[in-house]
């Protein structure tokens, strides 16, 4: 009778609750005393893969997979397959995304091997990743920034990530950077006058709500369609459905302090432009382990509730491509300047800005800022 090897690698399909619990807890452990990392709210994580709560997965095939060896987990990964995207950009993508694993090459290529098994079996002609679900699921392996703050909407990775993925044939097809601003004692002379001139000439204002109920009743979900009309040109995006619009509105609307909240309304009182940001929830899910019971939820209310806060996440800015070059995010950033100062803002980390968008990088170029992070999404054909 022919012994196990205690070093073999076996991959398994991730299929009950235990099992998905353990794949999103190991994610978690495996950055453990990282003073950087940013663990996700763990029952987030859980519903990202439930059908009845993520309606991403309306428009996506997907797959589960954990790797073990002598019986412990050593890494994972989910191949993802979405075929509104595909069909959008007419393209035969497998993606994957959240692969964790630890250092060992044959790890890594056990995981990626099973999903690009998986994808092809399915029709599809190349890997893609590390992306999500959609375009608002974390995306791009850290390559650049190891030494920053990880914010809650970004993939932190590790270092030796890299070279496991340039080993494999992997190469380069887009990349983010990502900037952390020193906000301004007050808004530059120059975007004050900018906004203004925006504003007369375009007939536009500025639309402050205080809640999301409030939002809700004057623009129902037209705020998203500006993000898809915005976001429509931009790698791998996904035309959202009416359900992901609603879904994206009350997972990540009741945590905003609308102070935060910037639109810019034309004369029709069509919402033209969004800008939105949050206090960074970093450290308070750092010190609860993504955990919200039995006291991480004290944790983050504290953060969303803090009238004075250091770090700040800015996560999207998107204007309506008719108003695209018109300076509309002189408004936008002449609005929130004083809530920065208001509020103590010592540091804002901007999202994910792909390195040939000029025209959101042409943002920051009147603030102090640093380009600190540089994110890059790999493909291989199949």
């Amino acid at each position: 009778m022919s012994k196990t090897n205690p070093n073999e690698i076996v991959v398994k399909e991730v299929k009950s609750k235990c099992e998905l619990r353990k794949f999103v807890q190991f994610g978690i452990d495996l950055y453990k005393d990282n003073p950087y990392y940013c663990p996700p709210i763990f029952f987030d994580e859980i519903n990202s893969f439930n059908p009845k709560t993520n309606p991403a997965l309306e428009v996506c095939d997907f797959v589960i997979y954990m790797a073990y060896r002598n019986n412990q987990i050593v890494g994972r990964i989910v191949g993802i397959i979405n075929n509104r995207a595909n069909e959008a950009w007419s393209v035969k993508k497998c993606r994957f995304g959240w692969f964790d694993f630890i250092d060992d090459y044959e790890v890594f290529k056990s995981l990626l091997d099973a999903v690009a098994l998986w994808g092809k079996s399915r029709g599809m002609s190349s890997l893609n990743g590390p992306v999500g679900f959609t375009d608002f699921d974390k995306e791009g392996l850290l390559i650049e920034g190891f030494d920053y703050n990880a914010p809650m909407a970004s993939l932190y990775t590790h270092p030796y990530y890299i070279a496991h993925y340039e080993r494999y044939g992997l190469v380069k097809e887009a990349d983010w950077i990502e900037f952390q601003i020193t906000p301004p004692a007050e808004a530059p002379e120059r975007m004050r006058r900018m906004a203004k001139i925006v504003e007369q000439r375009n007939n536009l204002r500025t639309v402050k709500v205080k809640n999301s109920r409030e939002l809700k009743k004057r623009y129902g979900y037209t705020y998203f369609d500006v993000l898809d009309q915005a976001y429509q040109k931009l790698y791998n995006y996904q035309p959202m459905t009416e359900r992901q619009k609603r879904y994206y509105c009350q997972m990540y609307f009741p945590l905003v302090n609308f102070d935060f909240v910037t639109m810019v309304a034309n004369e029709q009182d069509e919402i033209v432009a969004v800008g939105l940001g949050m206090p960074s929830l970093s450290d308070a899910l750092r010190k609860c382990g993504g955990h919200l019971f039995p006291f991480g939820w004290y944790h983050l209310i504290k953060a969303l509730k803090a009238k004075k806060m250091t770090d700040f996440d800015l996560l999207l800015i998107a204007v309506r491509p008719d108003y695209q070059d018109k300076g509309l995010t002189a408004m936008i950033f002449n609005e929130m300047t004083p809530y920065f100062v208001q509020y103590g803002i010592k540091r804002v980390e901007t999202t994910s800005i792909l390195e040939t968008n000029n025209k959101s990088l042409a943002n920051f170029a009147d603030f102090d800022s640093i380009q600190h992070k540089r994110r890059r999404a790999y493909t291989k054909e199949l």
